[in-house]
C-alpha cells in the first residue's frame, strides 16, 4: 500500500533579469525565490489499484513521484510504501518499485538495448532464471525481438518507449510509477503500451500510479483519479463518479431528411451542413429521450448516434473549477 501523509516539499530557484549586466551582477548576489511544489499532500492507494495522477504543469506530481520513488526526501510528512520510508531505505525500497519517466532514458544511449538490461539485471541483482523468465515475458509481450540487439539512439520514441517499460519490470517489481508513458507516440504504439499495462495489472496485480496530460491514457488505464493544484489534492474519486456529477450534456448526431427548426430550450446545435447536425442537449434541462422525441416530431430521422461529454472536457472543466 502507498500512503502519503502531509508531504511537504519547497525548493529554492535563483532568478535574475537578462543581459550581461544582470549575469555579472548574479556573480555576486544571486535572488532566490521559494516554490512550494507540494503543500500536505496526502492520500492512499490499495494494491492492485491502477491510479491516475492528474494535474496542469508544475502541479507538483513529478516531485510527488520523485518523492515515492526515493529521490527526494520531503521537508516534512510521512511517506510508507508497504511499510518502508522510500528516502530512508531506498536500496531495499527501488528493488520493489518500477518508474518510467516519458522524457528521461535509463538505456544507455550507444549500447545495444541487451546490454542495458543486462546492466540493470546486475544493478538490482536479479537471479538469472528470473532475469531470462522476465526477458522472456516482456519480449514477447512488448515485441520487442527485432530490436533488442540495437543501440537505443537508432530507435523510434515507441520503440524506446517499450524499451523502458520493460526495463522498468526485469525485476519483478509490485508498484510501477509512470510519469507521462505515453508522450509523443503515435496511435499504434500508445494503445499497444495501454494494453501492455492493463494485462500487467489484470495477470501480477501491479499497482499503477499513471501521471500524464493524455486523457485518453486516465480513460483507457485508470478507475480513479486525483487531481493536484498549488501542490495540494484537490479531488480524489472515482472517474465514473466525476462523470456523473458533472456530464450533464450529451452529443446527438443525426441524419434527417426535412427541415430542421430553432431548437428548443436545453438544445443547442453545434454544427449543421445539410442533412446531418450535431446538437448538444443538456439533460438537466431536457433529458435525451425528450429530445429525440422533439426532434422525431418535426423531422425524419435516418440515423442517430448519443455521445457523452469526452474526458478532456470533463478535466477542462475541473481545472476551472479549481482555477488552476
Amino acid at each position: 500500500m502507498i500512503e502519503m501523509t502531509d508531504i511537504r516539499k519547497t525548493f529554492r530557484v535563483s532568478r535574475r533579469s537578462g543581459g550581461m549586466k544582470a549575469a555579472l551582477g548574479a556573480l555576486f548576489h544571486r535572488e532566490y525565490e521559494l516554490i512550494r511544489a507540494l503543500d500536505g499532500v496526502s492520500f492512499k492507494i490499495q494494491d492492485g489499484e491502477m491510479v491516475g495522477y492528474i494535474g496542469p504543469n508544475g502541479a507538483g506530481k513529478s516531485s510527488s513521484i520523485k518523492i515515492m520513488s526515493g529521490i527526494l526526501t520531503p521537508d516534512s510528512g510521512e511517506c510508507l510504501i508497504d511499510g518502508r520510508i522510500p528516502w530512508k531505505q531506498r536500496q531495499e525500497h527501488v528493488k520493489k518499485i518500477g518508474v518510467v519517466f516519458g522524457q528521461r532514458s535509463q538505456l544507455w544511449w550507444d549500447v545495444p538495448v541487451v546490454d542495458s538490461f543486462e546492466l540493470i539485471r546486475d544493478i538490482y541483482e536479479i537471479e538469472e532464471p528470473l532475469y531470462q523468465k522476465n526477458l522472456a515475458r516482456l519480449t514477447e509481450q512488448l515485441d520487442l525481438q527485432e530490436i533488442l540487439r540495437t543501440p537505443t539512439r537508432q530507435l523510434s520514441l515507441g520503440q524506446r518507449m517499450r524499451c523502458e517499460i520493460a526495463a522498468s519490470l526485469l525485476h519483478s517489481p509490485k508498484i510501477l510509477f509512470l510519469d507521462e508513458p505515453t508522450i509523443g507516440l503515435d496511435a499504434v504504439s500508445k494503445i499497444a503500451v495501454r494494453e501492455f499495462i492493463r494485462r500487467l495489472n489484470r495477470e501480477e496485480g501491479t499497482t499503477v500510479l499513471l501521471t500524464t496530460h493524455d486523457m485518453q491514457d486516465i480513460e483507457a488505464l485508470t478507475e480513479r483519479i486525483i487531481l493536484i493544484g498549488r501542490g495540494r489534492i484537490l479531488s480524489d474519486g472515482p472517474l465514473s463518479a466525476l462523470r456523473e456529477r458533472r456530464d450533464s450534456r450529451r452529443t446527438l448526431t443525426l441524419l434527417f431528411s426535412g427541415t430542421l427548426p430553432a431548437p428548443c430550450p436545453g438544445l443547442k446545435i453545434l454544427e449543421q451542413q445539410g442533412g446531418r447536425a450535431v446538437l448538444e442537449a443538456d439533460t438537466g434541462i431536457l433529458p435525451v429521450s425528450a429530445a429525440i422525441s422533439w426532434l422525431s416530431e418535426r423531422v425524419e430521422i435516418n440515423d442517430l448516434s448519443i455521445g457523452s461529454q469526452s474526458i478532456e472536457n470533463l478535466v477542462a472543466d475541473l481545472y476551472r473549477e479549481y482555477a488552476i
